[in-house]
């Protein structure tokens, strides 16, 4: 087997193979003896079948697995002498093995781009204090109570306020007809939330339990239903039940309730040790990245289309999916695909010359990643999806993935080493950083 390599562009090259005729032949006659193990053919013991029948037979079948075990063997021994990682799949041309000729076939791949790493060792970074205020603690105190609190229908014929929960029966009407698939029955909604139409609460909160009442209201332009959206309809509501909250005390019981903490004072420190280490976490991520957002302007190069392509499309997908969590389309916000893309471009493109660069610091410093931390990848994402750790590694390897979770572990850990190696100045928190304030170990 003889290789030529052809340099497309810094991030894309192409190798052109040729097969001499008698490696070729051999080739298919090692397919031809696998086959003639197998083949359990009328006539002919097992193992027996003349092979100018096998080759007859399944002449078809023996080319094609024949052609892509030598391609494949080929490919793993010219990228192992070129020292170069496809960053996508490799494009192979199409071939197929002839007996008695040679085969010349081509498979082309995107890659990164070679250049010079910066200094990244003893970079002077800031990094913010973290600082938690009384105020904050006593915020997820006041959820962990709403959500402990108990739930009874009040006693006064009246309509429900904020922070009540009511039962009700709702169906739209166009024209006099009712609209299909917008009625439901005993639907429980906490008032104040944000959980419905804001028009639809107004209504539901005019009409006292056991009575019913109606309203025009008008859906959003980009209400996720694109069938319902900028129509107005007549919305008829029954209020069944409506119920209060009655919060409990603040005390040591509320603390055994929530977590099974000893007392009050021990449920607030585990909420402040928690809350410490989610901001601790956050700044030290801020700080990370704008120690690689000084490093990545100091080096330029090309990027990889289908890498760029992939991420951009990953990103599109999440945004439409965040938008349809709030009932929302891309539509409705006066969106195109295009548009979106265009959108997101910069920030895809950022994302892909920051793994390529990671990727360099790694192979730099030599960093691996070992059998145990892949496995301890999958046991996290298990916990946080729910589902099967076993099943879901397999999904992993059986879809072609697990190099991509090797890239990512390999970036963070880079990422991690040039944090380690940095000169970094705690200063003062300028403001509360947003985040998720949910899960510090208690049962909200």
């Amino acid at each position: 087997m003889e290789y030529n390599v052809n340099q497309i562009s810094p991030v894309k090259t192409q190798v052109n193979v040729t097969v001499p005729a008698e490696e070729a032949d051999a080739a298919l006659a090692t397919a031809v003896a696998l086959y003639r193990s197998k083949a359990d053919i009328k006539g002919f013991r097992k193992g027996k079948v003349p092979a100018s029948v096998i080759e007859s037979r399944f002449k078809k079948e023996i080319t094609a697995e024949a052609t892509t075990d030598l391609i494949n063997v080929h490919i793993n021994e010219i990228m192992g002498e070129l020292k170069l990682s496809p960053l996508s799949g490799l494009d192979v041309s199409d071939a197929a093995l002839q007996k008695g000729e040679s085969l010349e076939y081509t498979f082309t791949f995107e890659h990164a781009p070679a250049f010079d790493l910066p200094e990244y060792k003893g970079q002077a970074i800031e990094e913010e204090e973290v600082v938690i205020g009384d105020a904050e603690i006593d915020a997820v105190v006041e959820r962990v109570r709403k959500n402990l609190a108990e739930v009874k229908p009040i006693a006064d014929a009246r309509p429900a306020m904020d922070g009540e929960v009511v039962s009700v029966t709702f169906e739209a009407f166009e024209n006099g007809e009712p609209i299909p698939g917008v009625r439901a029955e005993n639907f429980e909604l906490s008032l104040g939330e944000g959980q419905a139409l804001p028009e639809f609460e107004a209504l539901i909160k005019t009409i006292p339990a056991g009575e019913e009442g109606s309203s025009e209201m008008t859906f959003p332009a980009d209400f996720i239903n694109t069938d319902l959206a900028g129509r107005t309809v007549l919305m008829k509501v029954a209020v069944h039940v409506i119920k209060e909250r009655l919060l409990p005390e603040v005390d040591d019981e509320l603390a055994k309730k929530a977590g099974n903490f000893e007392n009050l004072d021990k449920m607030r420190e585990a909420i402040t040790m928690s809350y410490k280490k989610s901001r601790e976490d956050l700044h030290r991520s801020s700080a990370q990245k704008k120690l690689l957002d000084n490093l990545l302007a100091q080096v330029e190069f090309p990027l990889p289309e289908s890498v760029v392509e992939q991420q951009l499309s990953s990103m599109a997908d999440d945004f439409v999916q965040k938008l349809e969590r709030q009932g929302k389309s891309l539509a409705g916000v006066g969106k195109t695909m295009e548009d979106l893309e265009a959108e997101l471009k910069p920030k895809a493109e950022e994302l892909v010359k920051t793994q390529i660069f990671l990727a360099a610091v790694a192979a730099k410093e030599e960093l691996s990643v070992s059998p145990q931390e892949m496995d301890a990848f999958f046991y996290r994402l298990s916990t946080q999806t729910g589902q099967d750790v076993v099943l879901l590694k397999r999904y992993y390897e059986d879809n072609g993935l697990m190099i991509l979770v090797r890239d990512k572990l390999l970036a963070d850990k880079a990422a991690d080493f040039i944090y380690a190696n940095a000169l970094v100045t705690k200063v003062p928190a300028t403001e509360k950083p947003e985040e998720d304030d949910k899960g510090y170990g208690v049962r909200e």
